[in-house]
């Protein structure tokens, strides 16, 4: 079996002057057809990735099943490849929760995350008799409860909401600070010392339904022992919420946060050899993480849900960039792309690595560079002080590994146009996304003056 970290879509054609491919289709034909940027995602690495979490879940022999975190990439073709395959959906707005169900996610699969639910939200979720409501709060709580009132008396029969309270364990992820959930300085969750109140609570209340608990520490997650601990506190306050309360709950769902590899995604000999030889921070294996977290689980004896993201389209998708120019000064040298934190947002916002390679891959000299996009602020980069093969104006180049947050953060600063999305399936590829009209973006019904014929970078 294929851990989901295993990296398959991406890698170098055999050829003298090797083409970099996403499954079997060189990535410099998609660039020249689509225009830049773009993102390519590969049909069968989302398969694998999701499979390879299934299946090691399912060998187990316990009860689960894996819900998609649709946050980390909400293309409704995408959801549409997961729902097919068997996944459950994780929602966190009306707008995600409608993809799910367009998408073709059973309801009984579906559950609703978030601080900040509206009425509407919750009045739309009830409609659609999703699986659960993972409640961050007391007064959430009894919302939910009078919206799910309110539309038991219009219908003349008893509406009950589904819930699953979310408790902070207070455990650090030990991941970016932005990223990690866990800690009682986080707005999300219920502390685990008032965790039993919320419960009982709950139970108070005739409108809801509690079926389950809800941990989530954080997102790219690379050590083991963050997990190791939310999960122990986690039993311990299941098991004796069954024992002082009386409350027995129908599943435990333990949120996603699985790391991936970025680094050395792509591997040739042509590449930088400090490329090649950065092995970065260790990253658990999938089998490793099912391995340590699920024996102690499985102490609850409750259905066990897992909803990872990132670990499931991340590693699936290539950011496709131009370069415009290069410059140096006195200091740095510079590789100025049509490509930057508009399309990929992570290294700014997290300082976040992701591995640039050429998409013609020639043998020479290298150099460090600093791979810059268009964008008016400073910290508008794709990577900083990167050792790479030599590039010039009109070559191309793939940022890997950003299939998760990145055209779901994608913003039109500055008025630019959000990118194109391609499917590859082996030898086929398709448009399913559309590169966004500039007229659109700028709010305007035509253009004042006759755009090039050429609009690929609009």
């Amino acid at each position: 079996m294929t851990d989901v970290l295993d990296q398959q879509a991406f890698r170098y054609s055999s050829a003298a002057e090797p083409d970099l491919l996403c499954e079997e289709v060189p990535l410099s034909e998609l660039a020249q057809e689509f225009g830049t940027p773009l993102y390519v995602y590969s049909k069968r690495q989302i398969i694998e990735n999701f499979h390879s979490f299934d299946a090691t879940l399912k060998s187990s022999g316990k009860e689960h099943y894996v819900s998609y975190a649709v946050k980390a990439n909400s293309n409704i073709e995408l959801l549409r490849i997961l729902a097919e395959e068997g996944s459950g959906a994780d929602v966190v707005s009306a707008g995600e929760l409608l993809a799910a169900l367009a998408a073709g996610f059973a309801p009984e699969k579906i559950t609703f995350d978030g601080t900040g639910k509206t009425d509407e939200e919750i009045e739309l979720a009830l409609r659609a008799n999703i699986h659960a409501f993972n409640v961050e709060s007391f007064e959430e709580l009894a919302v939910i409860n009078s919206i799910a009132e309110r539309l038991g008396q219009a219908a003349g029969h008893a509406v009950r909401a589904k819930v699953s309270i979310r408790v902070n364990p207070d455990v650090d992820a030990k991941s970016h600070p932005y990223i990690s959930t866990g800690m009682k300085e986080n707005k999300f969750g219920i502390e685990m010392e008032n965790a039993r109140e919320a419960f009982m609570y709950a139970s108070r209340h005739p409108a809801l339904e509690v079926v389950g608990i809800h941990v989530h520490i954080g997102s790219q997650i690379t050590s083991l022992d963050p997990f190791i601990k939310a999960a122990r506190s986690t039993v311990k306050f299941v098991n004796s919420l069954r024992v002082k309360s009386g409350i027995v709950l129908e599943h435990l769902n333990f949120g996603g946060g699985q790391g991936i590899h970025y680094r050395n995604v792509v591997r040739h000999p042509l590449l930088p050899k400090d490329e090649f030889g950065e092995e970065g921070e260790y990253v658990p294996s999938l089998s490793e993480f099912v391995g340590a977290v699920l024996p102690i689980l499985d102490q609850t004896g409750l259905k066990i849900i897992f909803e990872p993201g990132r670990a499931i389209v991340a590693n699936a998708c290539a950011l496709l960039a131009s370069v415009l120019y290069t410059k140096e000064n006195s200091v740095k040298k510079f590789v100025i792309t049509d490509t930057g934190m508009t399309e990929l947002i992570r290294p700014c916002l997290y300082e976040a690595y992701h591995q640039v390679a050429p998409l013609k891959l020639l043998s020479g000299a290298t150099q460090k560079v600093d791979i810059v996009g268009p964008i008016c602020e400073t910290s508008d980069f794709l990577a900083q002080s990167r050792e790479m093969p030599s590039l010039k104006r009109g070559d191309a180049i793939a940022v890997l590994c950003a299939g998760a947050y990145g055209y779901a953060l994608a913003s039109n600063y500055n008025l630019r146009p959000r990118a194109a999305e391609v499917l590859v399936d082996g030898t086929d590829y398709r448009l399913i996304r559309e590169r966004e009209r500039i007229e659109e973006v700028a709010g305007i019904s035509k253009a004042p003056v006759t755009l090039p014929n050429s609009s690929s970078r609009f």
